[in-house]
Protein backbone atom coordinates (compact mmCIF):
# COMPACT_ATOMS: atom_id res chain seq x y z
CA UNK A 1 0.00 0.00 0.00
CA UNK A 2 1.19 3.48 -1.22
CA UNK A 3 1.63 6.70 1.04
CA UNK A 4 -0.90 8.36 -1.54
CA UNK A 5 -3.58 5.59 -0.58
CA UNK A 6 -3.04 6.03 3.08
CA UNK A 7 -2.87 9.85 3.02
CA UNK A 8 -6.51 9.34 0.92
CA UNK A 9 -7.70 7.07 3.48
CA UNK A 10 -7.02 9.22 6.29
CA UNK A 11 -8.92 11.67 4.53
CA UNK A 12 -12.13 9.78 4.12
CA UNK A 13 -11.70 8.55 7.63
CA UNK A 14 -11.54 11.25 8.99
CA UNK A 15 -13.81 13.36 7.24
CA UNK A 16 -16.49 10.77 7.88
CA UNK A 17 -15.90 10.87 11.95
CA UNK A 18 -16.59 14.78 11.48
CA UNK A 19 -19.96 14.12 9.75
CA UNK A 20 -21.34 11.48 11.63
CA UNK A 21 -21.92 13.37 15.04
CA UNK A 22 -24.00 15.92 12.75
CA UNK A 23 -25.93 13.00 10.85
CA UNK A 24 -26.85 11.21 14.42
CA UNK A 25 -28.28 14.50 15.36
CA UNK A 26 -30.18 15.28 11.98
CA UNK A 27 -31.87 11.55 12.10
CA UNK A 28 -32.28 11.89 15.76
CA UNK A 29 -30.86 8.45 16.19
CA UNK A 30 -27.76 9.84 18.39
CA UNK A 31 -26.74 7.32 21.64
CA UNK A 32 -24.58 6.51 23.88
CA UNK A 33 -23.60 3.26 21.54
CA UNK A 34 -22.75 6.17 18.70
CA UNK A 35 -20.30 7.70 21.04
CA UNK A 36 -18.40 4.07 21.98
CA UNK A 37 -18.17 3.35 18.50
CA UNK A 38 -16.94 6.94 17.51
CA UNK A 39 -14.40 6.75 19.98
CA UNK A 40 -13.43 3.10 19.71
CA UNK A 41 -12.65 3.43 16.27
CA UNK A 42 -10.67 6.46 17.03
CA UNK A 43 -8.91 4.46 19.36
CA UNK A 44 -7.54 2.13 17.31
CA UNK A 45 -6.71 4.34 14.19
CA UNK A 46 -4.31 5.87 16.72
CA UNK A 47 -2.37 3.22 16.59
CA UNK A 48 -2.76 2.67 13.20
CA UNK A 49 -2.21 5.93 11.87
CA UNK A 50 0.14 6.86 14.19
CA UNK A 51 2.70 3.68 13.13
CA UNK A 52 1.90 4.36 9.31
CA UNK A 53 3.34 7.80 10.21
CA UNK A 54 6.76 6.64 11.28
CA UNK A 55 7.17 3.73 8.12
CA UNK A 56 5.98 6.53 5.24
CA UNK A 57 9.11 8.44 6.75
CA UNK A 58 11.47 5.53 6.97
CA UNK A 59 11.22 4.90 10.80
CA UNK A 60 11.12 1.83 11.42
CA UNK A 61 14.98 1.41 11.04
CA UNK A 62 15.02 3.09 14.44
CA UNK A 63 12.93 0.64 16.32
CA UNK A 64 13.22 2.87 19.59
CA UNK A 65 12.34 6.10 18.47
CA UNK A 66 9.53 4.81 16.44
CA UNK A 67 8.15 3.34 19.83
CA UNK A 68 8.37 6.57 21.26
CA UNK A 69 6.65 8.22 18.77
CA UNK A 70 3.57 5.95 18.38
CA UNK A 71 3.43 6.03 22.29
CA UNK A 72 2.96 9.71 22.58
CA UNK A 73 0.19 9.57 20.48
CA UNK A 74 -1.43 6.47 21.96
CA UNK A 75 -0.53 8.64 25.46
CA UNK A 76 -1.83 11.95 24.61
CA UNK A 77 -5.27 10.18 23.19
CA UNK A 78 -5.84 8.54 26.26
CA UNK A 79 -5.33 11.92 29.01
CA UNK A 80 -7.98 13.82 26.50
CA UNK A 81 -10.59 10.56 27.95
CA UNK A 82 -9.25 10.55 31.06
CA UNK A 83 -10.08 14.18 31.57
CA UNK A 84 -13.63 13.49 29.58
CA UNK A 85 -14.09 11.00 32.44
CA UNK A 86 -12.70 13.00 35.57
CA UNK A 87 -14.29 16.11 33.95
CA UNK A 88 -17.84 15.04 32.49
CA UNK A 89 -16.30 17.10 28.69
CA UNK A 90 -13.91 16.82 25.97
CA UNK A 91 -12.18 19.60 25.90
CA UNK A 92 -10.64 20.86 22.20
CA UNK A 93 -7.52 22.69 21.75
CA UNK A 94 -6.83 25.39 19.06
CA UNK A 95 -4.29 22.63 17.44
CA UNK A 96 -6.09 19.66 18.02
CA UNK A 97 -6.67 16.31 16.21
CA UNK A 98 -7.81 18.25 12.96
CA UNK A 99 -5.03 19.79 12.49
CA UNK A 100 -2.49 16.77 13.53
CA UNK A 101 -4.50 14.50 10.77
CA UNK A 102 -3.92 17.29 8.29
CA UNK A 103 -0.42 16.84 8.66
CA UNK A 104 0.04 13.44 8.73
CA UNK A 105 -1.79 13.63 5.19
CA UNK A 106 0.60 16.09 4.13
CA UNK A 107 3.29 13.77 5.39
CA UNK A 108 2.01 10.59 3.42
CA UNK A 109 1.48 12.91 0.33
CA UNK A 110 5.10 14.30 0.29
CA UNK A 111 6.01 10.63 1.11
CA UNK A 112 3.97 9.69 -2.03
CA UNK A 113 5.69 12.60 -4.00
CA UNK A 114 9.36 11.96 -2.99
CA UNK A 115 9.50 8.39 -4.12
CA UNK A 116 9.56 6.74 -0.43
CA UNK A 117 10.16 2.86 -0.44
CA UNK A 118 6.64 2.63 1.98
CA UNK A 119 7.45 -0.83 3.58
CA UNK A 120 11.13 -0.28 4.12
CA UNK A 121 10.81 -1.28 7.91
CA UNK A 122 11.40 -3.94 10.66
CA UNK A 123 8.42 -5.96 11.62
CA UNK A 124 9.85 -6.61 15.22
CA UNK A 125 8.62 -3.04 16.30
CA UNK A 126 5.58 -3.08 14.45
CA UNK A 127 3.96 -6.14 16.11
CA UNK A 128 5.19 -4.46 19.75
CA UNK A 129 3.39 -1.35 18.98
CA UNK A 130 0.25 -3.17 17.49
CA UNK A 131 0.00 -5.70 20.30
CA UNK A 132 0.61 -2.77 22.75
CA UNK A 133 -2.13 -0.44 20.84
CA UNK A 134 -4.63 -3.14 21.11
CA UNK A 135 -4.20 -3.39 24.91
CA UNK A 136 -4.46 0.80 24.93
CA UNK A 137 -7.02 0.56 22.78
CA UNK A 138 -8.96 -1.96 24.83
CA UNK A 139 -8.00 0.68 28.38
CA UNK A 140 -9.16 3.14 26.25
CA UNK A 141 -12.53 1.94 25.55
CA UNK A 142 -13.12 1.08 28.93
CA UNK A 143 -12.80 4.91 29.78
CA UNK A 144 -14.96 5.84 27.79
CA UNK A 145 -17.88 3.32 28.96
CA UNK A 146 -17.00 3.88 32.31
CA UNK A 147 -17.08 8.09 31.76
CA UNK A 148 -20.72 6.58 30.02
CA UNK A 149 -21.94 4.92 32.61
CA UNK A 150 -20.21 6.64 35.90
CA UNK A 151 -19.19 3.57 36.71
CA UNK A 152 -15.14 3.17 37.98
CA UNK A 153 -12.69 1.07 36.24
CA UNK A 154 -11.63 -1.83 37.73
CA UNK A 155 -7.39 -2.66 37.64
CA UNK A 156 -7.23 -6.20 36.65
CA UNK A 157 -7.98 -7.00 33.08
CA UNK A 158 -7.14 -9.67 30.33
CA UNK A 159 -5.74 -7.21 27.90
CA UNK A 160 -2.70 -7.34 29.99
CA UNK A 161 -2.00 -11.30 28.87
CA UNK A 162 -0.43 -10.18 25.91
CA UNK A 163 2.22 -8.36 27.78
CA UNK A 164 2.55 -10.43 30.35
CA UNK A 165 3.38 -13.23 28.07
CA UNK A 166 6.35 -11.06 26.50
CA UNK A 167 7.42 -10.27 29.56
CA UNK A 168 7.34 -13.49 31.53
CA UNK A 169 9.35 -14.81 27.86
CA UNK A 170 12.00 -12.52 28.55
CA UNK A 171 12.68 -12.28 32.20
CA UNK A 172 12.64 -16.20 32.79
CA UNK A 173 14.92 -16.12 29.13
CA UNK A 174 12.01 -18.67 27.63
CA UNK A 175 13.49 -21.42 24.65
CA UNK A 176 10.28 -20.56 22.97
CA UNK A 177 10.80 -18.11 20.11
CA UNK A 178 10.43 -14.35 20.53
CA UNK A 179 8.79 -14.06 17.07
CA UNK A 180 5.98 -16.58 17.97
CA UNK A 181 5.01 -15.00 21.07
CA UNK A 182 4.96 -11.75 19.92
CA UNK A 183 2.80 -12.95 16.95
CA UNK A 184 0.81 -14.63 20.04
CA UNK A 185 0.69 -12.02 21.92
CA UNK A 186 -0.57 -9.11 19.31
CA UNK A 187 -3.21 -11.73 18.07
CA UNK A 188 -4.88 -12.52 21.57
CA UNK A 189 -4.99 -8.62 22.33
CA UNK A 190 -6.67 -8.08 18.76
CA UNK A 191 -9.10 -10.86 19.87
CA UNK A 192 -9.45 -9.54 23.08
CA UNK A 193 -10.26 -6.21 21.81
CA UNK A 194 -12.75 -7.25 19.25
CA UNK A 195 -14.56 -9.22 21.92
CA UNK A 196 -14.77 -6.89 24.68
CA UNK A 197 -15.98 -4.22 22.27
CA UNK A 198 -18.44 -6.07 20.69
CA UNK A 199 -20.12 -7.42 24.13
CA UNK A 200 -20.51 -3.67 25.19
CA UNK A 201 -22.17 -3.22 22.04
CA UNK A 202 -24.68 -5.66 22.26
CA UNK A 203 -25.36 -4.68 25.54
CA UNK A 204 -25.72 -1.29 25.02
CA UNK A 205 -27.68 -2.14 22.46
CA UNK A 206 -30.30 -4.39 23.79
CA UNK A 207 -31.07 -1.78 26.95
CA UNK A 208 -31.32 0.87 25.04
CA UNK A 209 -34.31 -1.23 22.85
CA UNK A 210 -31.93 0.17 19.42
CA UNK A 211 -30.22 -1.80 16.14
CA UNK A 212 -26.80 -1.53 15.27
CA UNK A 213 -25.98 0.35 11.68
CA UNK A 214 -29.76 1.07 11.29
CA UNK A 215 -31.55 4.21 11.56
CA UNK A 216 -34.70 3.97 12.82
CA UNK A 217 -37.95 4.45 10.32
CA UNK A 218 -39.16 6.96 12.03
CA UNK A 219 -36.40 9.13 12.31
CA UNK A 220 -36.48 9.23 8.44
CA UNK A 221 -39.62 9.86 8.53
CA UNK A 222 -39.08 12.72 10.53
CA UNK A 223 -36.13 13.80 8.66
CA UNK A 224 -38.30 14.00 5.68
CA UNK A 225 -41.13 15.39 6.96
CA UNK A 226 -38.99 18.56 7.93
CA UNK A 227 -37.78 19.04 4.51
CA UNK A 228 -41.42 19.09 3.23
Amino acid sequence: MSPRCLGEGLFIYQSLDAIDGKQARRTNSSSPLGELFDHGCDSFSTVVVGLGTCLAVHLGTDPDLMFFCCFIGIFMFYCAHWQTYVSGSLRFGKIDVTEVQICIMLIFFLSAIGGATFWEYQDHPCLYILAFGCVASKITNKLVVAHMTKSKMKLQDTAFIGPGLLFLNQYFNSFINEYFVLWAAMVFSLCDLLVYCTAVCIQIASHLHIEVFRIPYQASEQVQNHHD
